[in-house]
């Protein structure tokens, strides 16, 4: 049992930080936007190896984008004037993309025909789709091979159907901001910059630490009454996921000296996260050994389900392999989440509460947790006095999105959280929801 020592300094120090949820999550926010970028990586990454990365420097545009006006429709090259004039146009030739126009500027009464993507010849103020033209094959210009004309009643104004030079960025202009995670629309971007490498954030490293006498690794055969680490897997995957770099320690067992041996690791790391032992059971030591540490706690509960046993803090980081003429602690801290053992719970708080400082510690600018509203397809009545995270469908056409709650057996079934996308929040104090009422949403 916990030793009446250790019971009295908890609760001097942390038993009255049981949050709820908005404080809970304003308290992880306020220290993530406290923590200092990482440093670059050592050289830049090649584009393609970059996905997921953070951006430790801007991209900027090596020219203008688009660097000529370019036509949006295939169609024809004209003057405005002559279209609201209701003009016959000789046609003079056709440009496509990746070619120019190498004829003299359009005069009055002329066109050219042009594809999408192509450049605008001078002269030109606007694009007529080509759907919108009579030509000799209409019966209307049957006699006139080589001239066109707008549809009846079409107007068309100055600008229309093209993007002027430099619409989209200016030459120098920052097109990409420090801090964005670079996904595939960036690297269209970074690609279309020319830049075939990029300057990226080093990825903090994670220490993870499964804790509890019930697990077994995946190469071993279970007895009847263990279970798998599947939590371990699980965050490492979250961890990679955000852009960190996860190390699974060693399964800490129920006991004093496997928690000190494993925090001790954990402590050298950018970010700590155990899963497990942080309730106040006979055998939850977690948080005792973080004290002996010098652990300071901002919260030790928040009032969600499942997850509220959920541990935040910071404890002194320690250097790997310290000179003898130097303390073990290096003056800076290392950020630790105590998560529940249930796989749901582990999830839902990481996605809630980790997911942020790790955001943080990539160098990341934009960290909160990402929610949508999504209407309810059925009626759910399990509504309780804590904020709720349900295990959830989110189903989306082009009328409306709607969300449902995946049937579960509890904050353990793993198959239910495989079969959810997402997770449905029920407000605290409200015992029953009806279908069609708006909802927020936990994304993945």
């Amino acid at each position: 049992m916990l030793d009446r020592g250790f019971a009295l300094l908890y609760e001097a120090t942390v038993n009255d930080r049981v949050l709820d949820f908005e404080q809970a999550l304003t308290e992880v926010l306020r220290h993530a936007s406290g923590v200092s970028r990482p440093a670059k990586a050592p050289q830049p990454i090649a584009l393609n190896n970059t996905l997921r990365r953070v951006l430790a420097e801007p991209v900027r545009a090596e020219r203008d984008q688009p660097p000529f006006r370019r036509s949006t429709r295939d169609g024809y090259a004209v003057r405005s004037a002559d279209i609201a004039a209701g003009r016959d146009l000789r046609v003079l030739g056709s440009v496509r993309a990746g070619d120019r126009w190498r004829g003299d500027a359009l005069r009055d009464g002329e066109a050219v025909e042009i594809m999408t993507g192509a450049p605008v010849p001078d002269g030109s103020d606007a694009v007529l789709m080509v759907e919108h033209t009579l030509t000799g094959a209409d019966e209307l210009l049957r006699a006139a091979p080589g001239r066109l004309r707008a549809a009846p009643g079409r107007m068309l104004a100055a600008g229309e159907n093209i993007v002027p030079r430099g619409a989209e960025a200016r030459k120098g202009a920052e097109v990409i901001p420090a801090g964005r995670v670079v996904g595939a629309a960036e690297v269209a971007l970074a690609a279309a910059c020319g830049r075939s490498h990029l300057e990226v954030f080093e990825r903090p490293k994670v220490a993870i630490i499964a804790t509890g006498d019930e697990l077994v690794e995946l190469d071993a055969v279970p007895e009847p009454w263990q279970i798998r680490n599947s939590n371990g897997h699980a965050l490492q995957a979250l961890v990679d996921e955000e852009g960190g770099f996860g190390e699974r320690l060693q399964i800490a067992r129920d006991n004093r000296e496997d928690l000190i041996e494993r925090i001790s690791r954990g402590t050298m790391a950018d970010l700590l996260i155990l899963s497990g032992g942080v309730s106040m059971g006979k055998y939850d030591f977690v948080e005792q050994v973080l004290l002996e540490f010098g652990a300071e706690f901002f919260f030790t509960g928040a009032q969600i389900k499942p997850g509220k046993p959920v541990v935040f803090g910071r404890v002194p980081k320690r250097i790997a392999v310290p000179r003898e003429d130097e303390p073990p602690w290096t003056g800076a801290w290392t950020c630790f989440f105590g998560l529940p053992g249930n796989p749901v719970s582990t999830e839902v708080c990481f996605r809630l509460f980790v997911a942020p400082m790790l955001r943080a510690l990539c160098g990341r600018t934009e960290i909160a947790p990402r929610f949508i509203e999504a209407r309810l397809a059925a009626d759910v009545n399990c509504g309780m006095r804590v904020t709720r995270f349900l295990p959830a469908i989110v189903e989306s056409d082009w009328k409306q999105v709607s969300v449902r709650p995946v049937p579960w057996q509890g904050s353990g079934d793993l198959a239910a959280n495989a079969r959810a996308n997402a997770f449905v929040v029920l407000p605290g104090g409200v015992q029953s929801f009806a279908a069609g009422e708006s909802m927020r949403v936990l994304l993945r």
